[in-house]
């Protein structure tokens, strides 16, 4: 950031200090101290010491962080399976008004989007470009090159950042990074005013995602803020089955996570509205399975990507060692990682069943259970992306009581309902007017 601040610099360590006593200043309950709220932001908080001690160059505190990170990510999985049983909800404000919460996001954001375009992006968002200009180019791609990394995601990141490749040449993984951060923190607004009921809930969210240092530290993984924007907006738009099913079709075409949404989702919608939401996924796999057919040579070619894009989850599911993480650390705890993925399967498939009728507020919590849970089992870095779930984790948290928001079939009843009254309406009204005219002509 020298070009704007010169001899500036500020350290992770810094940034978790100060983002720290931002966090205490504008969000804590000084006046109600044992409240859930405070709880959950101790629990926020606490993550991030573990992620610096990940980015450790030493190999035991690498440890210690992995470790650490784990041990936060039972204890939110633990939260958002209590989150339903808490019935008392009481708002409780921040202690920053409307005004100055818009003032402090909309710095926060500049500062961390600076950071995004001066600073060096990861080597997965670059790759992600490459491939977006390839699908502009329709340049085939050699399919032994590149598709068994993981990071690089899927083919709808690449489907995604092709336009802002078009538009953008040189700044594109920059203005990606931007528009999925960007995504997030709308998205968080949209939440609080439309299912939330209340815009300064939304900004809220939106200004605490912005300062967590997770953010800060992965301010230019597009592939991993990606699907959860995607998954916000899903929320936003959960009464439109198919808009849901388009956008968390692009999500699990991206990485691994929201496909464990996917039936948590369908029964959520009940047997009315899950053709339409299943309708919207078969397309948007339709139009995923087009792109790499734009990349490729011959159809031998499209086979060994298809291929190779499968092949992507299914090593996440076994024991290849992407990278360093809890499950590589020590080669005594690997054994029951198959535990604990059978486990979570279980857990995914319990949430499938039951409850038999869910409202939002059961479907928020499953599904921030059900990424949290891909954490405990993950090989490649696993708990260190905290993005993945932190969007609906403060949803979760700032949520008041949805009692205005009834069960999927009481909405279509409503619908159904209101359309019948309208309709006897216009024959009421227009009986009148005959009625009306009938007297003027007596």
């Amino acid at each position: 950031m020298d070009m704007f601040l010169p001899n500036y610099n500020l350290n992770q360590p810094t940034w978790f200090y100060l983002s720290f006593l931002l966090i205490v200043a504008v969000y804590f309950r000084f006046m109600r101290t044992l409240s859930l709220r405070n709880l959950d932001l101790g629990l926020l908080l606490s993550a991030s010491p573990g992620l610096l001690f990940v980015a450790s160059e030493e190999e035991q505190i690498r440890t210690v962080g992995h470790v650490w990170l784990f041990v936060i990510a039972c204890v939110f999985l633990v939260r958002m399976f209590l989150d339903p049983l808490l019935g008392r909800r009481p708002y409780l404000g921040q202690n920053l008004n409307t005004h100055g919460m818009g003032f402090l996001c909309f710095s926060v954001f500049i500062f961390l989007m600076t950071q995004a375009i001066t600073l060096a992006l990861p080597d997965e968002t670059k790759k992600t470009v490459e491939g977006a200009d390839k699908l502009l180019s329709r340049t085939a791609i050699d399919p032994e090159v590149g598709d068994e990394t993981f990071g690089e995601g899927g083919p709808a990141g690449v489907l995604v950042a092709a336009p802002v490749k078009f538009m953008f040449e040189d700044l594109a993984a920059s203005i990606l990074a931007i528009l999925a951060h960007a995504a997030v923190v709308s998205g968080l607004w949209f939440v609080g005013r439309n299912l939330f009921g209340d815009k300064s809930i939304g900004l809220a969210m939106a200004t605490l995602y912005l300062i967590l240092p997770c953010t800060a530290y992965n301010v230019g993984e597009f592939n991993h803020v990606l699907p959860a924007a995607l998954v916000t907006w899903a929320f936003v738009a959960f009464r439109k089955p198919v808009v849901s099913g388009v956008l968390l079709g692009l999500a699990s075409g991206t990485l691994l996570f929201p496909i464990f949404l996917l039936p948590i989702w369908t029964t959520f919608y009940g047997r009315k509205r899950a053709g339409k939401f299943l309708l919207a996924l078969m397309s948007v796999a339709t139009v995923l399975l087009a792109s790499l057919a734009l990349t490729s040579a011959d159809s031998n070619s499209f086979y060994q990507r298809v291929i190779g894009t499968i092949n992507v989850p299914l090593a996440a599911l076994s024991n290849q060692e992407f990278s360093p993480g809890f499950w590589n650390e020590a080669d005594y705890v690997s054994p029951y990682r198959w535990p604990v993925m059978a486990a979570y399967f279980i857990m995914v498939i319990f949430m499938t069943i039951w409850p038999r009728r869910r409202n939002v507020e059961v479907l928020l919590a499953q599904s921030a259970a059900a990424i949290i849970g891909t954490q405990l089992w993950y090989t490649q870095k696993g708990g260190v992306y905290l993005l993945w779930y932190v969007p609906l984790l403060l949803m979760v948290i700032f949520r008041p009581r949805l009692t205005h928001l009834k069960f999927i079939e009481e909405l279509e009843e409503s619908s159904v309902a209101k359309s019948n009254s309208n309709s006897a309406t216009k024959k009421t009204s227009s009986t009148t007017t005959n009625g009306k005219n009938l007297q003027l002509f007596r």
